[in-house]
């Protein structure tokens, strides 16, 4: 088969029937996207009451108001900021805030910070929710009996259950988002209308309690003596939402179009629930009073509907992980692609190229979110955790969509209203989240700092390199052609190899790095009959397999291009035989016979790949901030996965060259000669 035109499916057609709004689209969406936000009332409600002091502290002021400022919290972030505003600022059909900031990047070179501040932020977010939902679904198993038997009569049970759930649900992720949201699709239908269901059914013991739709209350309740924490309760609050960064993010899985036609569905099914959820609060002031210990969504159930409950909000937990893990995917993978973050093995699922899996992160997910769960132990201590983090992303999406409003050339008053209500809102929610910090909140700062601090380090270590690189770092693959053609032809040279392949990236066709061919020439001379220069570009169609070439004249001086499809294998190695073989075919090269080998008629000859990586001279001349940068991001460059592996190189002839790096002016010192003493 031809390397030149494999095509086996087209990503384009694919792209076009994933935006389109379908039945099965919209089934696809409600499991991939809103798993996070559709699990928040298994614990806002639970949250709000106990940081009054228990459902005897509350009245329905309390509940009303606070049911107000759940509602019209997911109104202005999610329905309006998210849904109606953010879905449409999209990257080649990608979300998140960082297409967002590459959309935006060159209004001004500080949008690098929130994008790298918001992005760090959402990624440690990703840790602690698979914990706090399934810790919660499981929880509302404890002690409850099943005949005389009580199959999880304690915390240290639930905990067990959770941990081999989070454990199966990061050992699916290689399936794809695209098998998983066919699967969890019909669940979270199903689960959302079991939500809209209940809260109807409550609902109707107090039509009374629609009053909490009149924005005043959700007002008025922050300076009430009835809210005991004033507007801290707004970090409880915000638990409703904390799912709309992830709905941005997941929009290259679905489509903006299936995500705006299926919110309002889900938003009206939460919205029943958690009126559903106070009418049976008020219906109940003396429930477990002083106990904290229950959750008012199982307790607002009929008994006989609680196992099935807990079944049913068990799977939709392991949903709400999925949308942020795959989520996290993205991330990382737009993230490389900006040079926030070092690049990583991407595994491609599915024939759609959104939908990614990274082994890397998921591995290190799996084992955070699982450390989370033994540290804290209980749904309610990962609650205090929970939301802060997000809060951050969230203001700095903001401050991000504020930019990209003006490159859609929006009115600047529009503008600056979309700024100051939602910074405002934010920056409430945020200040109120930080009361969490000594709770746990101090967690996920944590992870979102050590995050942040990679990607400091792997971006402005590659600016301060780019900036003070010597003039002379590229040089002109062409000029150097002869030399090449003569040592190739010098028999007092030893022969190196017969191929002698170099993965570089030859830039407008031409530019090479010096540390190439110094490699090849000043080093030790390495004798070769063909030389190649490859480079590898990764195209947006699924399985395209083509190359092209440029031998400056010569017939042993090769620059190839490979033009491989993002679920294209990269075996350099397997690709590069049979293009020697069409290359001596043609002519193009010249014949490689060998006298010694197992295989007659062979004409192609042995190869050996050189992959060139950079240590910092000792002559190179930075500030100290600069060479800290530098030699920091060098120090991840080698922790990050093996080059050989990036080309499928592991089983071939693979040498890894270290070549100086001279970043600024060189320090060079003189030497006297004495006589001897």
């Amino acid at each position: 088969m031809s390397l030149r035109f494999i095509l086996l499916e087209n990503f384009n057609m694919n792209n076009g029937v994933r935006k389109k709004v379908t039945l099965a689209g919209l089934l696809v969406s409600i499991g991939i996207v809103y798993g996070d936000i559709g699990t928040s009332p298994l614990y806002v409600m639970k949250a709000i009451v106990n940081e009054n002091g228990g459902i005897a502290s509350v009245n329905r002021e309390y509940i009303v108001g606070s049911i107000s400022l759940i509602l019209w919290t997911i109104t202005l972030l999610t329905t309006v900021k998210y849904v109606l505003i953010a879905l449409k600022a999209t990257n080649h059909g990608e979300g998140g805030i960082f297409s967002l900031y590459a959309l935006v990047r060159k209004k001004a070179k500080w949008l690098v910070l929130p994008a790298l501040i918001g992005g760090a932020a959402l990624l440690a977010d990703g840790t602690l929710t698979p914990a706090v939902t399934v810790t919660t679904a499981i929880e509302g198993l404890k002690n409850m009996k099943f005949g005389n038997d009580i199959p999880v009569p304690n915390q240290n049970s639930v905990l067990i259950i959770t941990i081999i759930i989070l454990l199966f649900l990061f050992s699916i992720q290689r399936m794809g988002t695209s098998i998983i949201g066919k699967t969890f699709g019909p669940i979270m239908l199903i689960w959302f209308t079991f939500l809209g269901l209940t809260g109807a059914m409550n609902l109707s013991h107090d039509l009374s309690l629609l009053e909490a739709l009149n924005p005043v209350l959700a007002v008025k309740i922050l300076f009430s003596p009835a809210n005991k924490v004033g507007v801290l309760i707004l970090g409880a609050v915000f638990l409703a939402t904390t799912g709309a960064e992830a709905l941005y993010s997941d929009v290259g899985h679905v489509g903006k179009g299936n995500i705006m036609a299926s919110w309002p569905y889900v938003f009206i099914c939460l919205a029943l629930n958690y009126l559903g959820q106070g009418v049976w609060i008020l219906e109940n002031p003396n429930y477990h009073a002083g106990n904290t210990d229950f959750n008012p969504f199982f307790e607002a159930l009929p008994s006989q509907w609680k196992f099935f409950a807990i079944i049913l909000a068990t799977l939709a937990a392991i949903i709400a992980s999925q949308a942020l893990i795959t989520g996290s995917f993205t991330l990382v993978s737009e993230a490389s692609g900006l040079k926030f973050l070092p690049r990583m093995k991407i595994i491609y699922p599915s024939t759609e190229q959104g939908q990614i899996f990274i082994p890397s992160i998921n591995k290190m997910l799996c084992a955070a979110t699982i450390g989370i769960v033994f540290l804290f132990k209980t749904s309610e201590h990962m609650e205090a955790a929970y939301g802060l983090a997000i809060t951050v992303t969230m203001l700095m999406t903001t401050i991000l969509l504020f930019e990209y409003l003006s490159l859609k050339k929006v009115n600047i008053l529009l503008r600056l209203v979309f700024l100051f209500l939602f910074g405002a809102i934010e920056s409430m929610f945020l200040i109120s989240s930080l009361a969490k910090f000594l709770h746990g909140g101090y967690v996920t700062v944590i992870i979102a700092a050590f995050i942040g601090a990679i990607m400091y380090i792997w971006y402005f270590g590659n600016k301060v390199r780019d900036r003070r690189e010597a003039k002379n770092a590229y040089v002109r693959l062409d000029e150097y052609t002869s030399m090449l053609s003569n040592l190739s032809h010098d028999d007092s040279v030893p022969l190196y190899a017969t191929n002698l392949v170099y993965m570089a990236k030859v830039k407008y066709n031409k530019f090479i790095k010096r540390d190439i061919l110094y490699s090849i020439l000043d080093k030790r001379p390495k004798r070769a009959h063909a030389y190649w220069f490859v480079t590898v570009n990764v195209t947006n169609e699924p399985f395209t397999a083509e190359y092209a070439i440029n031998t400056y004249g010569t017939k042993n001086v090769i620059n190839v291009q490979l033009y491989l499809g993002f679920k294209q294998q990269q075996k350099v190695n397997v690709y590069l035989r049979q293009i020697v073989h069409e290359l001596i075919k043609d002519g193009t090269i010249e014949s490689q016979p060998q006298e010694y080998t197992t295989t007659p008629g062979r004409d192609v000859g042995d190869f050996k790949f050189v992959i060139v990586n950079d240590v910092i001279s000792p002559q190179t001349q930075l500030n100290t901030y600069e060479k800290w940068l530098v030699e920091s991001r060098v120090w991840l460059q080698n922790l990050s996965s093996n080059p050989a592996v990036w080309f499928g190189l592991e089983y071939a002839d693979t040498v890894v060259e270290r070549v100086p790096l001279i970043l600024g002016s060189q320090n060079i010192k003189s030497i006297q000669r004495t006589k001897l003493k």
